[in-house]
């Protein structure tokens, strides 16, 4: 009998991390890290200030034909999950199970407190900051919607919010530290790293968008280390966009504070 080709996989190398870090990040993250910093610059280079500017996070992707909008509404935030799967194949395709990085449901209950608590004061901290580096001039007017007020306007708003919390909690903290430390990184640099990465893609909002977040991925790499669980983050996450967007729909327009 012939012998079949040989099947086991190679080894995770550091250059292989490395690699597989580089690429996840091309498809996800990283790419619009990439996207920002040329809108930032192109906003900066605009010839107005960038407090006349406006940063839209959800809008209509076919306006005047809502059925065809939520069909790609729907499919926008399905493919933008797709770098999460990723990640998932890539974990399990070298034997490490999600409970690694504390994703799993062993405690709803903790977890959940957890990420409430979290949201309430990191939501309402970043509520402030933007508003101060609003009023600053450095940061663009941010309208987290502008969604047609249509039935599935808050649903849709809704899986958004949920949506980036996933997609960022899993890649940012829980993925990406993991690499970091089977690269050899330290603790400290690894967070730094993260947080740096997680304030670049938001740049497109400003250097506040920038600096808010950035202190918010310090937070929550420090919590990530001491708990040993992402689920917290992405449900803290998930909240605070979730708040801000179906709160912008209700309260724009009827509150002076909202820029």
């Amino acid at each position: 009998m012939i012998p079949g080709p040989e099947t086991s996989l190679p080894p995770l190398t550091r250059r292989l991390i490395g690699w597989e870090i580089v690429v996840v990040f091309s498809v996800s993250l990283g790419r619009s890290a990439v996207f920002a910093i040329i809108n930032l610059i192109g906003s900066l280079t605009a010839g107005k200030a960038l407090g006349k500017q406006q940063a839209l996070l959800v809008g209509s992707l076919a306006p005047g034909r809502p059925w065809l909008d939520l069909t790609l509404q729907l499919t926008s935030i399905l493919f933008t999950l797709a770098p999460v799967a990723l990640v998932f194949y890539l974990m399990a395709r070298d034997g490490e199970p999600l409970s690694v990085m504390g994703l799993d449901t062993t405690r709803p209950g903790q977890d959940a407190a957890r990420g409430a608590v979290l949201a309430a004061l990191i939501g309402g901290a970043g509520l402030g900051l933007y508003l101060a580096a609003f009023g600053l001039g450095i940061s663009l007017n941010v309208v987290p919607e502008n969604l047609p007020a249509v039935w599935w306007r808050i649903p849709v708003l809704v899986l958004d919010g949920i949506q980036n919390g996933v997609l960022e909690e899993i890649l940012v903290i829980g993925y990406l530290l993991r690499r970091l430390d089977q690269l050899g990184w330290t603790a400290q640099r690894a967070i730094v790293a993260s947080a740096l990465l997680r304030g670049s893609y938001h740049l497109y909002q400003g250097f506040g968008g920038f600096l808010g977040n950035a202190a918010m991925g310090l937070i929550f790499g420090v919590l990530y280390r001491r708990w040993g669980r992402v689920t917290p983050m992405i449900i803290a996450h998930s909240l605070i966009d979730i708040v801000a967007f179906t709160g912008y729909a209700v309260l724009h327009g009827h509150v002076s504070w909202l820029p």
